[in-house]
């Protein structure tokens, strides 16, 4: 918004919804576009489903995280997207420490680490071969903290869940989900409420909370620093396995 300011931001949003987000996502997403004035593209992972691209899981740990790599393949060729700016960063997970600010994705947008260019003193090459796609982090270098920092400073807004509130969890395997229509309860799942928050949100059938009273902003940077985990710490499709984000970036998710 300030690099184009005062024009709008030229190009388009693109948002895949899986159909499991938190309805306060989905409240804040379609308020912050309509406040920028900028185009938002919506493709839905449903309609993957629908049309046998992907199948739906099914058990316990079911969960559309990872077949929404398909959705957005399809959305980029449709669309014609040569680069893809998202605000993955470093400092959220091991893999993602792997990345380049642009880091380059072959014609099937897959990801290959050992293939990605030095960017040595900052300097960035953006070339793409023909079927080739970028997708461009430019806060990879920015920590947790510099992200809460800057929220601060700038005075932003952001989706209620990552304050604390009360809120109806299923505790499962040591973590808690919120209560959703969306989960395989199984009858070892335990309901409650409680006050929590969540640090890092991605679909509710697979973004934990962490318990909290941190209402203010100072409150959670507090509590970040105190805090044993990481930023994903909390998300169970990462714990499928050692490289389980890996193996999505790998097929081309984000």
């Amino acid at each position: 918004m300030k690099a184009f300011y005062p024009s709008k931001i030229p190009f388009p949003f693109l948002h895949i919804d899986t159909g499991h987000n938190f309805p306060e996502t989905i409240g804040f997403r379609d308020h912050f576009v309509a406040k920028l004035g900028v185009d938002l593209e919506v493709r839905y992972v449903q309609d993957s489903i629908d049309q046998n691209k992907v199948q739906e899981e099914t058990g316990k740990y079911a969960s559309r995280n990872s077949l929404q790599t398909v959705t957005l393949l399809d959305a980029i060729e449709e669309l014609g997207f040569d680069a893809c700016m998202g605000g993955a960063r470093r400092d959220e997970e091991k893999s993602r420490a792997k990345e380049r600010i642009f880091s380059i994705r072959d014609d099937f947008g897959q990801w290959d680490s050992k293939k990605q260019r030095p960017e040595l003193f900052q300097i960035l090459n953006g070339r793409i071969k023909f079927g080739e796609s970028v997708r461009v982090f430019p806060i990879s270098n920015w920590t947790e903290e510099d992200i809460w920092n800057y929220i601060s400073e700038q005075n932003l807004d952001l989706p209620s869940i990552y304050f604390s509130h009360k809120r109806k969890l299923v505790k499962r395997d040591g973590s808690f989900l919120a209560h959703s229509d969306y989960l395989n309860l199984v009858d070892t799942d335990e309901i409650f409420e409680d006050a929590v928050r969540f640090r890092t949100v991605g679909d509710m059938t697979c973004t934990a909370a962490i318990r909290s009273k941190a209402s203010a902003i100072e409150d959670i940077m507090e509590e970040n620093k105190l805090s044993k985990s990481s930023e994903r710490g909390a998300r169970i499709d990462d714990k499928r396995s050692e490289v389980a984000l890996e193996e999505r970036k790998q097929g081309g998710y984000f």
